[in-house]
């Protein structure tokens, strides 16, 4: 007979375990936590956890245990119980309720159901109990199934204990103090459940809003789109191995899931920012384009001077020039205006660098030639504004289009800093604004040096370079190598651009293979 110690021992359990199951953030590890605890308490040989379906219609076998048979399926067993275990219609085909079963009785009615003997039971269907025991030599003797019912009252699932032992060893009936206990429990479990699955689904929804953002950006430009979805893929492998070092400067650093959770939502809201920033400029795929590719305006300036030059031609015959001069001369003339105009085509296309004489080529073309315009007004071949976007040294926005660019950063920090974050998301304005910061304080917005940053804006920081640098859907260059990509990588570790420490994980941990093995062309992966 239990003793008042012993239920004052059972009862400290059920507090301990209580509070255990409101810290417990992971859906799966909780319904493991409560069906181990209702074991515990009440001294079960077995349990099996059963949540409603969405649809209120079944009954999912979650969490099954027994440890005479040494059965585990579900949580943390690495043994699913989908395709081992069928699902319990909670209604029959006529509509009736399908209450001869036990589990689906006390779904349908919200009581316990305690029972001494499952083979003595009347009005239950135990025979699937039967088979079940006829295949593993099992006896499946007294049963407890209590509902679980949330803070609205209504039943969310069933918790189902089998066979109570005794301190003699001895299999018996679940008694009023077990049956008082495992009701405590499923309440208190029930409570914690639904509040998990709430945040779930308050957490659901957020990142729902945040993919439409970046859906936002998407329809705007392909090209940040596919930006948006790996950078978190790549800060999360890099923060994974930087939590997984056990020396070296990153010895401490420790993630907890709600650090991995506020990580992954800063990276997936980095550049949020975009959607300010105008789609000629996001999309600018040559130097020339805006709304769009004026080099066709150049093709036609090429064609008007060739057909003054013809003009000329003919003219001079007329005159009485000489008709094979004059046409060599044009035909000379011809070619010269083809190559200029090969000239400009080709840095229009835009580079990772454009040399000094191709640079210095484009200034001699706007300064050789001239046109009239449609009111017959000489003016200079190429416009200011066309001389200066052809001239771009790099890439192919000018430094005006880039401020408009950077800029998305400031709107980034403008839109996150609105929102009310709640404690364990305080940071994701720092992680997500810092990633174009640079170690050495050269950065923008704000200028920030390599201590005043966390690590998680500088984990960013390195995965929103490479995977620009590698990225295969640019507009102006083909994703870069992967030597080439490490090569720029650790350039920029040993001249203050990025974390050395941990750019020396990003290596050591060959975070870029991994990464290369899921979002680069196989032809980039070169080493």
């Amino acid at each position: 007979m239990e003793t008042p110690d012993d239920l004052f021992q059972r009862l400290d359990q059920l507090n301990d375990i209580g509070a255990s199951l409101s810290d417990e953030r992971n859906l799966e590890r909780l319904l493991e936590k409560i069906i181990l605890a209702a074991k515990q308490i009440t001294r079960a040989d077995g349990g099996t956890l059963y949540l409603v379906s969405e649809d209120r219609r079944q009954l999912h076998f979650e969490i099954v245990r027994t440890d005479s048979l040494g059965i585990a399926f579900g949580g943390s067993s690495n043994q699913p119980t989908s395709g081992k275990f069928s699902n319990l219609p909670l209604y029959r085909e006529d509509g009736s309720a399908n209450d001869s079963m036990v589990a689906v009785a006390a779904a349908m009615t919200g009581q316990t159901i305690n029972i001494a003997d499952a083979y003595a039971a009347q009005g239950f269907d135990f025979s699937g109990t039967r088979q079940f025991d006829a295949r593993t030599g099992y006896r499946s003797q007294s049963f407890l199934t209590v509902p679980m019912k949330d803070h609205e009252g209504e039943v969310i699932g069933v918790l189902q204990l089998i066979n109570a032992i005794a301190e003699s060893g001895q299999v018996v009936e679940f008694s009023p103090a077990d049956q008082r206990l495992a009701e405590s429990l499923a309440s208190q479990a029930a409570v914690a459940l639904s509040n998990r699955q709430l945040v779930q689904q308050l957490e659901a929804l957020f990142e729902s809003f945040i993919k439409l953002i970046n859906l936002a950006i998407d329809e705007k430009s392909p090209y940040t789109g596919g930006h948006c979805q790996r950078v978190p893929e790549l800060t999360m492998m890099l923060a994974e191995a930087a939590d997984a070092a056990s020396e070296g400067p990153l010895a401490d650093f420790q993630l907890t899931d709600k650090d991995r959770y506020e990580l992954r939502i800063a990276a997936l809201l980095h550049d949020c920012g975009k959607v300010t920033t105008p789609v000629h400029v996001v999309d600018k795929a040559t130097k020339l384009q805006t709304i769009y590719d004026r080099i066709d305006l150049i093709d036609t300036r090429f064609e008007v001077i060739r057909r003054d030059a013809e003009v000329r031609k003919w003219r001079s015959i007329a005159e009485g020039a000489d008709r094979v001069e004059a046409e060599a001369k044009f035909f000379d003339f011809c070619q010269k205006i083809a190559a200029d105009r090969s000239i400009l085509r080709q840095a229009n296309i835009g580079s990772e660098k454009m040399a000094a004489e191709d640079i210095a080529q484009v200034r001699r073309i706007a300064e050789i030639y001239r046109w009239r315009n449609p009111e017959g007004v000489e003016q200079p071949f190429l416009s200011a504004d066309e001389l200066e976007n052809l001239t771009i040294p790099f890439g192919t926005l000018t430094a005006a289009e880039r401020d408009i660019i950077n800029h998305h950063i400031v709107a980034t920090i403008r839109m996150l800093e609105q929102l009310p974050w709640p404690r364990h998301l305080k940071n994701v304005p720092e992680y997500a604004g810092g990633h174009h910061e640079r170690m050495d304080g050269k950065g923008y917005p704000r200028g920030l040096k390599r201590e005043q940053m966390s690590w998680q804006a500088r984990i960013m920081g390195i995965a929103d370079i490479f995977e620009a640098l590698t990225a295969k859907d640019r507009p102006y260059k083909e994703g870069m190598a992967l030597s080439q990509a490490l090569g720029v990588l650790e350039k920029f570790s040993r001249n203050g651009h990025i974390d050395p420490d941990l750019h020396a994980i990003f290596v050591k941990c060959e975070v870029y293979r991994r990464y290369a093995e899921v979002f680069l062309k196989p032809k980039q992966i070169d080493c």
